[in-house]
């Protein structure tokens, strides 16, 4: 998660993966997780860091979430395949009630429990470096969501007019300014994000389908159907829902949050883009691609004076990384568009997954350096 932080929530600090049966250490709370299970060691803690390890021993995918007041996302751990460990320190700077969940297969609001915070208020830091970084990091993001807003309006007024080809060219740039950013939306209450771009594949029985890949389908696939444009509609007040929320009074950017965010953007990629199941049906994913590793190298931009003073050598490590991508990633460019990714072959796409994995090996180090761990 990239942000959010009110008076009862706090960030995440450091998500960092573990091998099998990995067992939790000294002060870590152990969390073992299962096909409809959640059992945790404890579930209080002191005001300050928390930390833990979450193991699963089912047979599904399973996530970790630490939820604060109104249900905003404050630290997560997702796609944790059967029989691994993976560890979330999470800061809780307040007192107060706070709820853990476990996600079997990654879907539904999960197997909840109160997690209880006690002691003193902690002072947050609100000057220096890391307030120049969250000041930083907040332009850029407010600049994305006006962008966002303006192109789903052509978007939406392409699909409202029935011009299906100008809609179809306008789809993928919409698209990048979300992709840029999407941390954000995931740390939102009431399934903002899904609702925003819940992939087909991903539906449960019951739900209601909408947002970026149901419009796909109907221009890529099926047509406009009766309640496209109503859809259509729906994506652009969802947006605006996101606009609202990041330009609320009570909204605030985390610096470690926004390093979180840097990883979760090419965890994004490593994860389902890679494969081609992102934009199944347009095959624009190259754009998505570059959208998570350009929003991923914002985020680290805007903690690069942090970053230079305590670890300059990993730095320069991930510059050069970044480098290395893009350039990867600019062989499919075709003037302001990329190839259709389908034409992407499995030798290319594995050249594309280990450049991908080199950079966030690096990333990943710099939620720790921010932490002060």
């Amino acid at each position: 998660m990239i942000a959010v932080a009110l008076a009862a929530t706090a960030p995440l600090l450091l998500v960092s993966c573990t091998g099998k049966s990995d067992p939790a250490a000294p002060g870590e709370i152990a969390v073992t997780a299962g096909d409809s299970a959640c059992d945790i060691a404890r579930d209080t803690a002191e005001t300050g860091t928390v930390t833990f390890r979450i193991a699963n021993n089912g047979t599904k995918v399973t996530e970790f979430y630490v939820y604060g007041t109104g249900d905003r996302v404050l630290g997560e751990v997702e796609n944790i395949g059967p029989g691994l460990t993976r560890q979330l320190i999470v800061s809780m700077p307040d007192p107060g009630t706070y709820r853990t969940a476990c996600k079997p297969g990654m879907v539904g609001d999960g197997i909840r429990h109160d997690f209880t915070v006690t002691g003193q208020a902690q002072q947050r830091d609100e000057s220096g470096k890391l307030a120049d970084a969250a000041a930083g990091y907040k332009r850029y993001l407010v600049s994305q969501v006006t962008a966002l807003q303006e192109t789903a309006k052509t978007f939406v007024s392409a699909i409202e007019s029935g011009d299906i080809e100008t809609a179809k060219k306008q789809y993928p740039v919409t698209r990048t300014y979300y992709e840029r950013i999407e941390p954000v939306a995931e740390s939102f209450p009431d399934d903002l994000d899904p609702r925003l771009d819940l992939r087909e594949a991903d539906l449960a029985a019951g739900d209601t389908w909408t947002g970026f890949h149901r419009l796909e389908k109907d221009l890529w696939v099926r047509g406009p159907q009766p309640d496209t444009n109503r859809i259509a509609g729906r994506l652009l007040a969802d947006i605006d829902e996101l606009a609202a929320g990041v330009g609320a009074a009570d909204y605030s950017i985390d610096p470690v949050q926004v390093a979180g965010g840097a990883q979760t953007l090419l965890d994004e990629i490593a994860r389902t883009k890679i494969t081609g199941e992102e934009d199944l049906f347009s095959h624009t994913d190259l754009w998505d691609f570059q959208a998570n590793v350009d929003g991923s190298q914002a985020a680290i931009a805007s903690l690069r004076p942090i970053l230079d003073e305590r670890d300059a050598e990993l730095g320069i490590q991930i510059d050069r990384r970044f480098t290395e991508l893009d350039g990867e990633l600019a062989q499919y460019r075709r003037g302001d568009a990329y190839v259709a990714y389908d034409t992407v072959g499995a030798a290319q796409r594995g050249a594309l997954s280990r450049r991908i994995d080199a950079l966030s090996a690096v990333v990943s180090q710099v939620q720790g350096v921010v932490a002060g761990s």
